[in-house]
């Protein structure tokens, strides 16, 4: 997978577009963006500082090595994005515009000539080169991901199931993927994802590779299917958590722990132990506190 050193830019809102009535595209340029590369990778994304008001120009965010330096900003502005489509000096982003929060909050009233700051991309989606099939499974945040990993890999047979909020919010579709499109969950009900991933037939798993990105702890039992009850190599899986529902009371129970118990939990990720055993112990932690 390609990796790119780590840059920051301003980016100038340069169009946008409603695309369902949740989702609104978001497309970005200006002469920050003008050498600007992609990784080519489909769930590639990006880290978005948006303005505290709308008309300010952020401050560019330092550079630690290979990362931002979070030291530097406002931590609270900063949200994750797919890059839904690149081209030169053009980034596209599409914000799902749910009630509250920082990035629906500013794409509501996203302007051309207002600027952000993006960092250089990241891709995730790493499937093995001789996959006979892939499945791809979202909830309405993970649906720019989806839509364009299945875009670049029309090579490969894929099958999509796609959990949105209602039929308006449905999107063209690549014709040659197959794509079900399943109502509800999104934090308004109970999710179906993980009864769509326990539907596949486990004797063919090892043979495909499975992508799942939605809201993260409606993820963890899928990812404890695919890892434990199955047994899957990391090659042949990766599950996203792209939102966590009630976000701000999730950060402050989380902020409310005994200092020890957050030490614990961010010491795991430095242990240097292999990633998807942290994630494992990590996870069941999070459990055990209510988390």
């Amino acid at each position: 997978m390609k990796v790119l050193p780590m840059r920051v830019a301003h980016a100038e809102v340069v169009d946008v577009t409603d695309l369902t009535p949740g989702m609104r595209r978001v497309v970005l340029g200006g002469p920050g963006l003008a050498d600007y590369e992609s990784t080519g990778v489909g769930d590639e994304y990006v880290r978005v500082l948006f303005p505290r008001v709308p008309q300010e120009r952020p401050a560019l965010p330092g550079i630690l090595g290979s990362h931002v330096d979070y030291s530097t900003i406002d931590v609270g502005q900063l949200r994750c994005y797919t890059v839904r489509a690149h081209e030169p000096g053009r980034v596209s982003i599409d914000v799902v515009l749910h009630e509250g929060g920082v990035a629906a909050s500013w794409a509501r009233q996203a302007a051309v000539g207002q600027v952000v700051v993006i960092n250089t991309p990241v891709g995730l989606y790493d499937p093995p080169e001789d996959i006979a099939w892939q499945v791809l499974v979202a909830d309405h945040a993970g649906v720019p991901a989806a839509l364009r990993i299945m875009e670049q890999s029309a090579h490969v047979r894929t099958v999509a199931v796609l959990e949105v909020p209602g039929p308006d919010y449905v999107l063209p579709t690549p014709p040659a993927a197959e794509v079900r499109w399943l109502y509800g969950g999104n934090g308004a009900a109970p999710s179906a994802l993980e009864n769509v991933v326990r539907a596949l037939p486990p004797s063919t798993l090892g043979e495909g590779y499975v992508w799942v990105a939605g809201e993260t702890r409606a993820l963890r039992p899928i990812r404890a299917y695919l890892r434990r009850e199955l047994g899957l190599p990391a090659t042949a899986y990766k599950i996203v958590g792209y939102w966590t529902r009630g976000a701000e009371e999730w950060r402050e129970r989380y902020e409310a722990l005994p200092e020890d118990v957050r030490r614990e939990l961010e010491a795991m990720w430095e242990s240097g132990r292999d990633e998807e055993e942290i994630e494992d112990d990590y996870e069941l932690r999070l459990d055990e506190l209510g988390l």
